[in-house]
């Protein structure tokens, strides 16, 4: 009798149980009615949260009666919420129309949202922090942002990261970066370097089909290994590429500008089943221009296909493809009238151009990426990424501009030669990733990983032939004499550069409460190279740390200190003439700064003091008859110091503003071949950046916007100020010019209504003239001149 009534008791209990408990269903689409896939829903105040699938829809089931608030999110739109009221037994049915958001920066902010990590910045951090929470100086640029300001160059994007400029375009085809005065940042692709000259580390994108632009500041050693291979003292760039979103929509756009710019766009991604676990997505664009020189010329096509596989919910593989080929005309600029102590550059007619119609710099890369992350548990992530590229160069054209004998400045001998080159480079990383691990009051979040990284270069110098002599001053012709054959160039034997690298290392962020974290770091690195000039093997390794400290005095605020070092390792077994070896170069790097945020979140402010000092250089000994000798010399220290200051965000929700502004204080010390307190070549003292985009989002202008900005790079020295011969066309002794400080002055006006877009681009307004150069290798490239361009996009 007992148990009969224990049981009927339970179903009772049961009975009220199901009767109180209800399902919740809906649809989220977006304003024009296409439903949106992956959208976040949740219920306020409890653990019911769930995604749509492909075709917009959501369902929760057993939910206890009550009062909610029901919301919908997804990152570009504005977030939704409803509430609601189950009463016993009743099924509820909800739509969502979700619109884009005025306010949103595309899938990132514009250096990346306090509350979201951007796509692939853990190929550079190795961490699953936020930008914000980093100790390191990262800033990341949204696509949307290259969207707005209309960029198209790696260089104009990154202008709105201070203390970054433009070392060296080679002739405009090509991208070598500069931060805190260290040339050729290595620029990745995917997490992948293209160009495996440690001078250069240069790249070319397209930015049809770039995610985001990363930028780490400073010693990048800990995640990416040694100073001669990834690991720069001067940091890293990572152009991220579009990856699916799992979505159903696409866009066409066609850019028209100055000087017969053309360019059609295209950017189609589709949920390729029902059960919303496959995706693709294919972005590509062409182009072709002309340019304010006669007869220089670019042509362009770029493809990028990506797929995204999520068998389940703990599990990601993506593999994406990028391709661009490129053929442009190689422009070395113009000519300095004076010995090289002189600023006397010739300000060049637009109509005169000093190479030949026949010039061509082509270069095909194809970078492949393939990831797979696991989510072991909810707190342990398995990371595998392989990064792969292939850069393939032919260059033919003028080979140098050069002077003869005592005539005037303004005569020049011309030469034409060719070079090829392939350069392949890879990386693999593998990392084990732990997030808010509890011991006692301690929160741990940490990773430790290996990676594994190789290139292997090769090089085909051709003979250079003298073609003729021109007065600058007069008429210049553009094409090749009859009696020059580009096929009597001679290749020469291949140069080939081999170097393998390996390394692991640990990072750990432990968080004793709210207002203190340590951040730790460890790396060990083995290098192996062959220079392919004899059969030696050079190897070594190193050890790099990193430590440091965030304090959070309020919320909005972070206090941080830390300490890395670079180890360099190209130079450490060069023989010296007096016996013994160069020894490796060590760069020590502090920083110390504040992040905060303002305005509910909306408006960021950043200071960082870094003081760096890259300690052992080297150089070439040389003798009388300007020969290299095979030995080297100490060439003592360099010491960098400065501040960056930044203020990025958003004043109004449809008022956006990004200021900065970076110091630096570059100096050659204790050095027998730099002159004392000397800075480095291209190293300007002051740069800073301004931009701000005002979108109308009600009454008669809505859809309207209007953006405008400047970019300021200061006096830089044109070349090294040495005491000996020891850096090829550099007179010792010779005090070189500074390049002139210029300002270029940009904006943007732009009209949306539905899913039709256009802008206007408005660059250099004021059609001031200014330079970037390479110049002992004798390229003076200006700036464009006052350029305007319209930009039409349809969104479906």
């Amino acid at each position: 009798m007992k148990s009969k009534f224990i049981l009927s008791v339970v179903l009772m209990l049961l009975c009220q149980m199901v009767m109180a408990q209800s399902k919740i269903s809906g649809i989220v689409k977006d304003d024009l009615g296409a439903p949106l896939n992956a959208v976040t829903v949740f219920l306020e105040g409890t653990p019911y949260n769930t995604s749509t699938d492909a075709e917009g829809n959501f369902t929760f089931t057993n939910i206890a009666d009550g009062n909610y608030t029901l919301q919908v999110s997804l990152v570009g739109y504005k977030a939704q919420k409803q509430e609601i009221k189950l009463p016993s037994q009743a099924n509820q049915t909800f739509a969502f129309a979700m619109p884009i958001a005025v306010s949103t920066l595309g899938e990132v902010e514009v250096f990346g949202d306090r509350n979201k990590r951007p796509e692939k910045l853990d190929a550079i951090t190795r961490l699953p922090l936020k930008p914000s929470e980093q100790i390191q100086s990262v800033s990341v640029i949204s696509n949307k942002l290259i969207e707005e300001q209309g960029s198209m160059t790696i260089t104009e994007a990154t202008q709105n990261v201070v203390g970054v400029t433009l070392f060296g375009s080679y002739g405009n085809v090509r991208e070598s970066m500069s931060t805190r005065g260290y040339r050729g940042t290595p620029v990745l692709k995917n997490g992948v370097r293209m160009d495996s000259d440690f001078r250069t580390g240069s790249a070319v994108a397209d930015m049809q089909g770039v995610e985001s632009i990363q930028v780490l500041k400073g010693s990048a050693s800990i995640t990416q290994g040694i100073g001669n291979s990834l690991g720069s003292a001067g940091g890293v760039i990572n152009v991220a590429t579009k990856t699916p979103k799992f979505v159903n929509k696409g866009e066409v756009g066609l850019r028209v500008g100055s000087w017969g710019q053309f360019r059609p766009t295209f950017d189609i991604q589709n949920v390729l089943d029902k059960a919303g676990t496959v995706a693709f997505r294919i972005n590509g664009a062409y182009e072709r221009a002309d340019s304010y020189r006669p007869t220089v010329t670019k042509n362009r096509v770029y493809i990028n296909p990506s797929f995204e596989w999520r068998p389940n919910e703990r599990t990601s593989f993506t593999f994406e493809l990028d391709h661009l080929h490129d053929a442009t005309t190689p422009d070395r600029g113009t000519v300095n009238l004076a010995d090289d102590s002189v600023n006397a550059l010739y300000e060049m007619p637009r109509d005169k151009f000093l190479g030949f119609g026949s010039d061509k710099y082509i270069q095909d890369n194809t970078t492949i990426t393939a990831r797979l992350t696991r989510n072991i548990t909810d707190k342990l992530d398995l990371r595998v990424a392989y990064f792969a590229s292939t850069w393939d160069v032919d260059n033919t054209g003028i080979a140098s501009l050069t002077t003869i004998g005592k005539q005037p400045y303004n005569i020049r001998k011309r030469s034409i030669t060719r070079s090829t080159s392939s350069d392949e480079n890879s990386t693999l990383q593998l990392d084990l990733i732990g997030k808010e691990f509890n011991t006692g009051k301690i929160k741990h979040t940490f990773q430790t990983g290996i990676d594994y990284t190789t290139f292997d270069k090769s090089t085909v110098s051709y003979n250079s032939l003298v073609v003729d002599t021109i007065n600058v001053f007069e008429k210049i012709s553009n094409t090749l004499p009859s009696t020059t054959s580009l096929s009597s160039l001679t290749a020469g034997a291949p140069t080939t550069s081999k170097q393998q690298s390996y390394g692991m290392m640990a990072q750990e962020i432990l968080t004793v409460n709210k207002y203190l974290r340590f951040i730790m770091g460890l790396r060990y690195s083995y290098y192996e190279a062959n220079t392919g000039t004899s059969s030696a093997v050079t190897t070594g390794d190193a050890w790099n740390p990193l430590a440091g400290v965030m304090i959070s005095p309020t919320e909005n605020i972070n206090l941080f200190g830390s300490y890395t070092n670079t180890t360099d390792l190209r130079s450490a077994s060069n023989p010296m003439i007096g016996g013994g070896t160069i020894g490796e170069s060590v760069t020590r790097q502090w920083e110390f700064g504040v992040k905060s945020d303002w305005l509910n979140n909306r408006l960021r402010f950043n200071f960082t003091y870094f003081d760096i000092l890259n300690s052992n250089l080297s150089y070439s000994e040389y003798n009388a008859a300007g020969n290299a000798t095979g030995f080297y010399g100490k060439a003592g220290d360099l010491a960098r110091k400065g501040i960056e200051t930044e203020l990025t965000g958003r004043v109004l929700e449809n008022f956006q503003v990004i200021l900065g502004y970076a110091y630096l204080d570059a100096q050659y010390n204790s050095s027998p071949a730099y002159v004392e307190g000397s800075a480095p070549s291209n190293a300007p003292t002051h740069t800073a950046n301004a931009w701000a985009y005002y979108t109308f989002d009600k009454g008669f202008a809505k859809g309207l916007s209007f953006g405008a900005g400047a970019y300021y790079v200061g006096e830089r020295p044109t070349n090294e100020f040495t005491q000996k011969v020891i850096i090829h066309n550099t007179q010792p002794g010779v005090k070189p010019f500074n390049m002139e400080a210029y300002t270029t002055v940009n904006a943007q006006l732009g009209y949306s209504i539905k899913n039709l877009t256009a802008r206007v681009f408005f660059n250099n307004i004021f059609d001031v003239l200014g330079y970037n150069s390479y110049y002992r290798g004798g390229f003076i490239n200006q700036i464009n001149p006052r350029n305007v361009a319209v930009n039409l996009a349809y969104k479906f």
